[in-house]
C-alpha cells in the first residue's frame, strides 16, 4: 500500500455525540481512502468516543486507534499521534469539529504546489445552528511569505493570535525539524507556545482558501467553557511563550507582541477567573503577577496605555503590585 497523502491526528475526550460527524466527513477528503491516515487518539473518554473511532477506523485502509486510559491532555495526545505520521503532510482535527468535502485534498495539493511548511485557512464557527466566517488575520492570500513576516504588528491581530492547530495543514520537515509538537501536560493554551514557536522558526507558510472547517462553539464539554484547574495552564504556556521570544535573535523587534498578547489574555483570564472558586482564582492572579514581573516595564505600561478601558482596569490593579514589589 503505498504512503498515504495526509495524516489526520484527532484526538477527542468524551466526544461521543459529535465524534461520528467528524469521522464520517474524513470518508469524503479523497477518491482514494488509502490518501488518508487516521490516528484517533481516545483520551480517556467515559462514553462511547472509543467504540465508534474504532467503528470507523474498520471502514478505513490506514487507521489507528490509541487508548489512554488516563486523559493526558491535548497537548500530549497530539503529540502521540504525531509519532504515527507516516506521509508528508499532516494536519490535526478535534473531536467535535467537522469539515467540508475534498477539504484535505485541497489543502494536500496547495501544500505541494506552494511547496512551504505550512498552509493556514480560514474557519466557519458554529453555534446553535449559526454559522458565522472567521479569517485567518492576514491580508495575502495564496502567497508564499517568511511566517516572520506575520507577527506583527504588535496591536492588531495578526497570525500569532489566530493559534488553531486545526485550521490548516504541516508538512513532514516542521515535524522533523522538532517544530510540530505541543508542550506535554498542557490541557489548555497549548497552542499559544506551538504558534510561537512555528511562526519564528518555520521557514515558510501561507494563507489559503480551502473547503471550509466548522468548528462548534459553545460545547459544554470544550476546555474553553471548564472552569477548574486546567484553566491555570495558561500561565505555563504564556511563560513559555516569552523564553521562545526572549530566546530569539529578534526580541527587541517581538516582545512588544508578545507584551500585547500576554496582556491581552490576562485580562481575559481574570475576567474569567470571577468564576472560579477562591482558591483557584488566587492560584491564576498569582500566576499572571509572576507573568507580569517578567516583563519590561517600559513595554508593558506602553501596552496597557493602548489597552481599552475595561482590559485596562483589570490589569491595572495587578501591574501596580508588580511594579511595588520591584
Amino acid at each position: 500500500m503505498r504512503t498515504p497523502l495526509v495524516t489526520v491526528i484527532l484526538p477527542a475526550k468524551d466526544a461521543g455525540a459529535y465524534i461520528g460527524t467528524t469521522l464520517e466527513t474524513l470518508t469524503r477528503q479523497f477518491d482514494d481512502p488509502a490518501a488518508l491516515q487516521l490516528v484517533a487518539i481516545d483520551d480517556g473518554s467515559r462514553d462511547d468516543t472509543g467504540a465508534i473511532m474504532r467503528t470507523y477506523a474498520e471502514r478505513m485502509p490506514r487507521a489507528t486507534v490509541i487508548f489512554n486510559p488516563r486523559p493526558r491532555g491535548l497537548a500530549s495526545a497530539r503529540n502521540q499521534g504525531l509519532a504515527e505520521v507516516e506521509g508528508d503532510a499532516f494536519c490535526f482535527l478535534d473531536g467535535d469539529d467537522w469539515m467540508q468535502p475534498r477539504r484535505l485534498e485541497v489543502l494536500a495539493r496547495r501544500l505541494r504546489e506552494l511547496d512551504c511548511d505550512v498552509v493556514r485557512t480560514d474557519h466557519v464557527t458554529v453555534r446553535d445552528g449559526v454559522r458565522a466566517l472567521v479569517r485567518a488575520p492576514h491580508p495575502w492570500r495564496e502567497q508564499v511569505q517568511s511566517p516572520r513576516d506575520a507577527i506583527l504588528p504588535e496591536d492588531e491581530p495578526t497570525m500569532v493570535d489566530y493559534p488553531f492547530a486545526w485550521a490548516g495543514m504541516l508538512h513532514r520537515r516542521v515535524l522533523d525539524e522538532g517544530l510540530a509538537g505541543f508542550t506535554p501536560g498542557l490541557f489548555t493554551a497549548e497552542d499559544r507556545p506551538w504558534i510561537w514557536r512555528l511562526h519564528l522558526q518555520a521557514r515558510s507558510f501561507a494563507v489559503v482558501d480551502a473547503p471550509a472547517l466548522l468548528y462548534r462553539r459553545g460545547v459544554s464539554t470544550s476546555l474553553t467553557q471548564v472552569r477548574d484547574r486546567r484553566q491555570l495552564d495558561f500561565v505555563r504556556a504564556m511563560d513559555e511563550v516569552l523564553d521562545i521570544v526572549s530566546a530569539d535573535a529578534e526580541a527587541e523587534r517581538f516582545l512588544p507582541k508578545a507584551v500585547w498578547t500576554l496582556l491581552a489574555l490576562s485580562s481575559r483570564h481574570l475576567v474569567r477567573a470571577r468564576r472560579m472558586t477562591p482558591g483557584l482564582r488566587a492560584e491564576m492572579r498569582s500566576g499572571i503577577r509572576g507573568l507580569l514581573a517578567r516583563l519590561p516595564s517600559v513595554e508593558s505600561d506602553a501596552v496597557l496605555g493602548r489597552l481599552d478601558g475595561p482590559r485596562r482596569r483589570v490589569l491595572a490593579s495587578l501591574l501596580r503590585s508588580v511594579e511595588s514589589a520591584a
